[in-house]
């Protein structure tokens, strides 16, 4: 089988070919990452990835792992101006099987091809992880993605897509209850991806602008500008930068209370891969165990940063290889 796989964002699409030979090896033929910007539609992105790849041979399959909900192989991005359907796109493009799952589907899958080297620890009080038990896995880009994974009798882990992004942002203290005011005067609805998410950096930092009594800028502000900002010393990106640690790391403790995954939380995402001195901080960890109560139960959790960047599309891969909804342990 000859086979595309892609790893859809809302910033940037990366893309595998990859041929299945005998007797059940796998050779990767190409591989590029694109800006998702340059392209009006999906169509457009894979014939220019075709037409790069430079193969004698036509793909006979291509499986996209995409953000948002897949209804029916039929799909609208979230964060990307794209409408996609697997029966048309298999037309328009000549590849005779075509198929969608979440990004977070792939994801998921894609915790299985990690080496001990693509993770770090960051909960030094957890238990070992149980090789059986369920696994969550969230993580920050362009949005916020969530998805969990539970062991079959077969040994395979099941991969559900979540949606959980897109819940109710809840503030833990009196400034973020002071943010919540702020981004639904300009939302209305303000979900966890409004404060934990890429596209988040800018209102945060505007809103700490106004806490420190400066000026916001005229232009948005996103991460590696931030990051400059907060480098040059301007408090205001340094709080931002701050707050959304204090932010992510409740929505990871959420996570830990909503699956207890005894067999590993993983956090992944572009976002994470740009702070992970900011998420090994002490800091990160403090917001996530702060659940009351609760608190000995998400200290007890395995929780992993992923430091790979091709986690999306080495699940996209996996997922193309096994039955749908499977993935080896």
């Amino acid at each position: 089988m000859e086979l595309i796989a892609g790893d859809i964002g809302g910033t940037k699409s990366w893309l595998a070919w990859v041929a299945d030979m005998p007797p059940g090896t796998r050779q990767l033929r190409f591989e590029y990452v694109y800006a998702s910007a340059d392209f009006a539609t999906a169509d457009d992105l894979i014939r220019r990835f075709v037409a790069d790849a430079g193969q004698t041979v036509m793909p006979d399959s291509l499986l996209l792992a995409l953000p948002g909900p897949v209804q029916a192989q039929h799909t609208t991005l979230t964060n990307l101006d794209w409408t996609l359907d697997a029966a048309a796109m298999a037309i328009a493009l000549g590849i005779p099987s075509v198929r969608f799952i979440n990004d977070f589907e792939a994801a998921a899958a894609g915790v299985a091809t990690l080496a001990p080297g693509d993770v770090v620890p960051l909960n030094p009080a957890a238990t070992a992880a149980e090789p059986d038990g369920v696994r969550a896995i969230t993580g920050a880009g362009t949005g916020l993605g969530l998805a969990f994974m539970l062991a079959d009798a077969d040994g395979y882990y099941r991969t559900f897509a979540t949606e959980g992004g897109h819940t109710d942002f809840a503030p833990a203290n009196v400034m973020q209850a002071r943010l919540l005011k702020k981004l639904r005067t300009e939302y209305g609805h303000v979900s966890w991806e409004r404060t934990v998410s890429g596209s988040a950096l800018n209102d945060l930092y505007r809103f700490c602008c106004v806490e420190h009594r400066q000026p916001p800028p005229d232009e948005p502000v996103e991460g590696p500008a931030l990051a400059g900002l907060a480098a040059a010393g301007d408090p205001a990106a340094t709080a931002a930068l701050d707050l959304f640690v204090d932010l992510y790391g409740a929505w990871v403790g959420n996570v830990a209370l909503l699956y207890r995954p005894r067999g590993g939380l993983y956090i992944a995402g572009g976002v994470a891969s740009h702070m992970i001195t900011r998420l090994q901080s002490p800091r990160f960890m403090a917001a996530a165990v702060e659940k009351g109560r609760m608190r000995g139960l998400v200290e007890r959790t395995p929780i992993f940063l992923v430091t790979s960047g091709r986690l999306g599309v080495q699940g996209a891969i996996a997922s193309a290889f096994v039955r749908p909804c499977q993935v080896a342990a």
